[in-house]
């Protein structure tokens, strides 16, 4: 354990001192999802005059209970020129203005007509006002319609438009670079050959990271070879490099020691986690650098723990992980110093860890609907024990 950092301790010092990005501006189509960097506030008012809200005949509430002379009509965007006299009506279409003089509406289902004459032939309206809707109801101008920090819905973008907004300043989605680095690696869709395997973890992550809000380049396969590497990490303008695989000590491992020779600052190195122990974290200039390890279960861990806080809390969004408590189908044993995940499922409501936990096993990851959290030297847990989860299956519905 010599030289393991403990995870929450390698998450606060990974986290510590950042915040979102600039703003920029953004036309409102494009904005769904992004953070609001200033409060909306709105340059019109809505609705901007008196209007229907249902189909029918503006009267004067005096005029009631007496035959209404029809002299004209108003429809949405066509309204009605003149003012309402004594024992007049208009005829009045939902969203048209309220002609000036009028107060109520009558809906059409309880007038009878006959030509230009009109008359109540229902219970009516019970009170003044029935069936209007007033200019400002919704919102006037300068009134604060969205909050600053707000993670935008279309219903926001809706709001946002109605108010007199053709764009938004938002929060800049974080620019994250994925480099996969190994000789023995193909691109998907290439069949390996003698030695060699497709680079899977790309394919994975790169979602993942946009879900967290990030913009993701994949500038492709990065041989083992130091030259190379560090010409990757040099030419990369990203807010986060995120490095896949090479981050170990073998002889072939180069991000460490390229990193080193380019003068970047190296935070951490190797943490005290399953699956993921060989994680990295430093500064190369003024971006930020993770180094994941290569196998693919340890790589979605790391990545899902760390890089996916930290591309939240650029893109300006909620950092935290939501974590559930539900209870063992099936009993744990005693956990040894590093926190673990395991991959599990559902059943019948009970977490229900998989046998085999190795992190090469993309299978079960794909399977799994759950990582059960298993704290250092938590003790033994038995069937029906609450115990701490992250819910993987959240993703499914997002992509």
């Amino acid at each position: 354990m010599t030289g393991m950092l403990p995870f929450a301790a390698a998450l606060e010092r990974l986290l510590a001192g950042v915040g979102p990005l600039p703003a920029e501006t953004m036309p409102i189509d494009q904005c769904a999802g992004r953070v609001l960097a200033e409060p909306v506030l709105a340059r019109l008012t809505q609705p901007p005059f008196a209007a229907a809200a249902m189909d029918g005949y503006a009267i004067r509430w005096a005029d009631l209970h007496q035959p209404w002379r029809v002299v004209g009509e108003s429809a949405a965007g066509h309204g009605w020129p003149g003012t309402l006299g004594g024992g007049e009506a208009v005829r009045i279409f939902t969203g048209a203005p309220l002609p000036a003089g009028a107060d109520t509406i009558v809906v059409q289902e309880e007038v009878t007509r006959d030509g230009d004459i009109a008359r109540l032939s229902g219970e009516g309206p019970s009170s003044i006002g029935a069936h209007i809707r007033k200019s400002g109801q919704d919102f006037s101008a300068g009134d604060t319609l969205i909050a600053a920090g707000t993670r935008l819905s279309p219903p926001h973008l809706g709001l946002a438009a109605a108010a007199g907004h053709g764009a938004l300043p938002v929060v800049r989605r974080p620019r994250v670079t994925l480099m996969a680095t190994g000789d023995e690696l193909v691109l998907p869709g290439v069949l390996p050959g003698p030695g060699q395997i497709v680079s899977s973890n790309p394919a994975m992550l790169a979602p993942l990271l946009r879900w967290a809000g990030a913009d993701v380049e994949d500038p492709g396969l990065i041989p083992d070879r130091a030259d190379a590497l560090a010409a990757a990490l040099e030419n990369s303008d990203a807010d986060l490099i995120l490095t896949i695989g090479g981050a170990s000590v073998g002889d072939h491992d180069l991000v460490v020691p390229v990193l080193r020779q380019l003068g970047a600052e190296l935070d951490f190195w190797k943490i005290a986690l399953k699956p993921g122990k060989p994680l990295l974290a430093g500064r190369l200039g003024g971006r930020r650098v993770l180094g994941l390890p290569g196998n693919p279960v340890s790589a979605f861990v790391t990545a899902l723990l760390f890089a996916v806080p930290l591309v939240a809390r650029l893109a300006g969004r909620p950092h935290d992980l939501p974590v559930q408590q539900i209870p063992l189908a099936t009993p744990l044993p005693a956990n040894g110093p590093r926190r673990d995940h395991l991959r599990a499922r559902r059943v019948d409501g009970k977490a229900e860890a998989f046998a085999r936990q190795d992190s090469a096993l993309l299978g079960l990851l794909a399977g799994a609907d759950l990582l059960i959290i298993r704290e250092p030297h938590a003790p033994a847990a038995a069937a029906g024990e609450m115990v701490s989860c992250i819910a993987l299956d959240m993703f499914h519905s997002v992509f």
